[in-house]
């Protein structure tokens, strides 16, 4: 099979007839052989009714439906996992993405080897109060991966089949694929700019808090990528660091009392000090550190994925 439509949905009954006769029309154009996976994530409105309705029509339809929302990631990460195209496209259901796209990221995957090609929504029909957080947003996330994408929170993407049966997407790290797919040893990332269109049904299903808990989660990539198989490289260097602020700290109180008694001036008790409150906190708190770094390395030497490593070929 040559792609996979994965289209994560939630209370999109407008526009899902129209979706899928689009992306039909687009696929026998250019006679691509396809099946659309859409996972309804517990929609409360008449949207799996319309999915099973659709089947009737058109074969290439799978489908899941969700008992409760819970969040774009889960449902692409269950259609990363039924999907059994060659490239898998993922789009939102909301019409805002255009199936037209679908052949030229699909060549771009097969003839240029890419591992993922991202969407760019250059032009954007959005308001200010989220197009401008996005752009801070994108520009933090450029930084932290070092991966360059203008948009990474585009809905339109395509990998190929690998990408998605190596990743794990939970949480809301949907935002985060290419990042995933580049700690998972897939480095050729490339963009494309794509039409975004005005949303034609209903109402966004994302609200502002979506960029603190973006930012939290891009931390949580950021620290499990780079320190993920050695915990201690991270407490271990903040605790070192911290217990010998604090006993140098300490060792200055000590020394300075010691030159003024020599010398006969007056003087104060190192408790009287703040500075030896500071000089303790940065102790304790460099200890804490150091042996939760040696905590989280014992669970790590345990875990049963401590020492699965990703092969991409093998002779034998």
């Amino acid at each position: 099979m040559d792609i996979s439509v994965v289209v994560p949905l939630y209370n999109e009954e407008e526009s899902l007839p129209e979706l899928i006769a689009w992306i039909d029309e687009v696929m026998q154009k250019h006679q691509f052989s396809y099946e659309a996976v859409f996972i309804d994530d517990g929609s409360t409105d008449r949207s799996w009714q319309v999915i099973t309705e659709l089947k009737q029509k058109f074969a290439s339809i799978k489908a899941v439906k969700f008992r409760r929302n819970y969040g774009k990631s889960a449902a692409l990460n269950v259609g990363f996992a039924a999907a059994q195209g060659e490239v898998i496209i993922t789009m939102d259901a909301d019409l805002q993405d255009s199936p037209d796209e679908i052949p030229e990221l699909y060549r771009r995957i097969k003839e240029e080897s890419y591992d993922v090609i991202s969407g760019w929504k250059k032009k954007r029909y959005d308001p200010i109060t989220k197009t401008i957080p996005t752009k801070l947003f994108n520009a933090a996330t450029r930084k932290m991966s070092g991966i360059q994408l203008n948009d990474f929170n585009c809905g339109l993407k395509a990998y190929r089949n690998d990408v998605v049966k190596t990743i794990e997407v939970y949480g809301e790290m949907h935002r985060y694929i290419p990042v995933l797919a580049k700690w998972a040893g897939f480095s050729k990332i490339g963009e494309q700019v794509v039409e975004h269109r005005a949303r034609k049904y209903g109402v966004t299903k994302f609200g502002l808090s979506r960029f603190i808990n973006g930012f939290l989660d891009l931390m949580s990539i950021f620290f499990v990528g780079k320190f993920g198989k050695r915990p201690m490289h991270f407490f271990g260097s903040l605790g070192v660091l911290s217990f010998f602020i604090g006993i140098i700290m300490a060792l200055y109180i000590m020394i300075e009392k010691q030159v003024l008694i020599w010398n006969n001036l007056p003087y104060r008790n190192s408790t009287d000090q703040p500075l030896f409150y500071l000089a303790l906190v940065a102790i304790i708190v460099g200890s804490q550190m150091f042996l939760a770094g040696f905590v989280a390395e014992l669970v790590g030497r345990n875990a049963p994925e401590r020492n699965q490593y990703l092969i991409e070929k093998e002779i034998n």
